[in-house]
């Protein structure tokens, strides 16, 4: 199928308050102008250069998300034109982003990233640290950031009952946050092989590439 039937087809699956991430890393820029002609306005990349390069020559209404793990040397490159940044794991990323982002006088969107998998190799916050960025009084010197939710992955596995144990963990976490934080309002959990689970169990934004795209260009 094409790009553009792929793109119809995930989101025939979708709620209405779910927001398509488009993951075009390592996606050629033709790949990115089918699926923008197909009405996608939202895509995620993993490494700030590549985002950058495909950000000058696509269209100015796309929104960028950066979605993988963020080196704070790297900041300045997305700064200009960033919306929504997945990985934030520490409070000195997002002093970064700040001072960054104050260059540029815009505010940067951030989500904290959850470490939630059974697995050692991926990156984010455990449920203390979580609670204690969200109750810094650093934060509210950051006035070029937003945190606006919380991000995390499940663990690689075909078993869906942990991937599902994982997600409701987040979810969990992100109502308790939300309690005392009403602009966190958005819940970044699912990928292409098991976003549908990541729905049922409260997320409202999917990251999909291989299904859209193909797989990945290595």
């Amino acid at each position: 199928m094409s790009i553009a039937a792929n793109l119809k087809q995930i989101k025939s699956t979708l709620p209405d308050d779910v927001v398509l991430v488009a993951v075009s890393k390592t996606k050629p820029v033709e790949n990115l102008h089918e699926a923008y002609e197909a009405g996608q306005r939202v895509f995620g990349e993993n490494k700030i250069q590549e985002m950058t390069q495909k950000w000058h020559v696509m269209p100015k209404d796309i929104e960028w998300h950066m979605i993988g793990h963020v080196q704070r040397n790297k900041v300045k490159y997305m700064a200009a034109y960033v919306t929504l940044v997945h990985g934030v794991d520490s409070l000195k990323l997002l002093r970064e982003i700040n001072k960054q982002a104050q260059k540029h006088q815009r505010i940067i969107k951030c989500l904290l990233q959850v470490h939630i998998a059974e697995e050692d190799t991926k990156f984010g916050l455990d449920e203390s640290e979580l609670i204690e960025i969200m109750h810094s009084e650093d934060l509210e010197q950051l006035a070029h950031t937003q945190i606006v939710g919380l991000m995390g992955m499940a663990t690689f596995t075909n078993d869906s009952v942990q991937i599902r144990r994982e997600f409701k963990r987040l979810k969990s976490l992100y109502d308790q946050i939300k309690l005392t934080h009403p602009t966190v309002e958005v819940l970044s959990m699912g990928m292409s092989g098991d976003y549908l689970i990541a729905i049922e169990e409260g997320s409202n934004m999917v990251r999909v590439g291989s299904s859209i795209f193909g797989a990945r260009n290595q």
